[in-house]
């Protein structure tokens, strides 16, 4: 089943592609998905690659620092001033996990203070760093602790954004723009890496790629379910760095700290999300508490991965591409979609699979505009307008 709580899922399985877990530094197991990624995928890689969440936070990481916050004399380093205008919005999240009232266990990542408003303060983090905990609890860079709760998250994008008592704290983070990184500038990864005793680990690296497209979840059974755009960077970043910052030379965050490429001979393939595609999450989970997204209310398999029964579909020999309708419910299903029918286009737009589908819904549509749905059933093709309604 879909890893989304929407109505699509895709059960295509990849020769490409394999899922595995990763447990958590707590002893808890993870239940996000390591991807390995085939030398295909990476051009001229003929080594296997483990793309890794960070768990318990994906951050920024280092290997390089202490944890030390940066001298008030900077000298001429633009990179200590860099580093002593972010490290105090850093903090590192904690996350237990409960069966019932026993402790299962812990997970820790790092988060970034961008905001206070109304005696409390805001910190972004990944989704993975808190999702299926019971409670939360935020270190701060001085030492204090606070209890936390999660004002929303979002799975897909991989965003949450967390609340605690504004008391005492003065620092908070500066978004940068995201959108004018240019590949070789300096990078700056600033989280708590491996736990509470690297915590504020600063580390150096450079814009290896300011928009990276990799595949972010899958359906656990080897189809990729959702694809970002990322920065890459080869400052290191470990487990517990997940949520932690990425950082420009003038002291501002340009990315939030996700996932690296790990293996055996592997280094320096770290990946943030760009700050400018989070900023309209980040907005989105304070005023809602989630994301609003269309829903059309089908569950789908990709026409690749249909291997039997495809004579049933008795489609035109030209059709290569289309995600067949295993489901339909809500608007589809008032609107005449039936299960077998093979959607190949939206609007205009031809559809090849689950992925292309969803990405053209929530990329280019809202919830109330028309779609247009071109489809084939038992080798006819039509078409049927449905207008989307908001997924629950």
């Amino acid at each position: 089943m879909s890893l989304f709580d929407d109505d699509f899922y895709s059960t295509r399985v990849s020769g490409r592609w394999k899922g595995r877990k990763l447990g958590a530094p707590s002893g808890r197991p993870d239940e996000r998905l390591i991807w390995i990624i085939g030398g295909a995928l990476v051009s001229g890689m003929a080594v296997m690659l483990v793309l890794v969440l960070l768990v318990g936070g994906f951050s920024r990481d280092g290997s390089g620092s202490s944890g030390k916050t940066a001298r008030a004399s900077y000298g001429n380093d633009p990179v200590v001033a860099a580093a002593a205008k972010v490290t105090p919005a850093v903090v590192s999240v904690v996350s237990t996990f409960k069966d019932g009232e026993k402790v299962t266990g812990t997970a820790i990542g790092s988060g970034v203070i961008f905001d206070k408003e109304g005696g409390k303060a805001r910190i972004v983090t990944n989704n993975h760093v808190v999702e299926g905990a019971a409670a939360y609890e935020v270190v701060m860079s001085g030492g204090d602790r606070k209890k936390a709760t999660v004002l929303g998250s979002d799975r897909i994008t991989d965003l949450a954004v967390m609340e605690v008592d504004a008391a005492g704290i003065k620092a908070t983070a500066v978004f940068g723009d995201s959108d004018s990184l240019q590949s070789g500038e300096t990078a700056i990864s600033i989280g708590n890496p491996l736990g509470l005793n690297y915590a504020q680990t600063i580390t150096v690296g450079v814009i290896s790629s300011p928009k990276v497209l990799l595949p972010s979840l899958t359906d656990g059974m080897g189809g990729v379910e959702w694809e970002m755009n990322l920065i890459q960077t080869d400052a290191a970043i470990n487990q517990g760095n997940s949520g932690g910052a990425l950082v420009s030379l003038d002291g501002k965050v340009i990315g939030i700290n996700s996932m690296k490429l790990a293996e055996t001979g592997v280094e320096g393939l770290g990946f943030a999300i760009p700050i400018n595609e989070a900023k309209p999450i980040i907005d989105a989970l304070i005023q809602d508490q989630k994301v609003k997204r269309p829903y059309i209310g089908v569950s789908t398999l990709d026409l690749a991965g249909f291997k039997e029964g495809l004579e049933v579909l008795k489609l035109p020999s030209e059709v290569k591409g289309g995600a067949v309708v295993m489901e339909a419910q809500g608007p589809a299903k008032n609107a005449g979609l039936k299960t077998n029918d093979v959607i190949v286009e939206m609007d205009t737009v031809s559809i090849d699979g689950t992925l292309s589908l969803r990405k053209y819904l929530y990329n280019e549509k809202k919830i109330g505009d028309k779609l247009k749905i071109t489809y084939y059933r038992a080798g006819k093709k039509a078409s049927v307008t449905l207008v989307l309604e908001e997924l629950k």
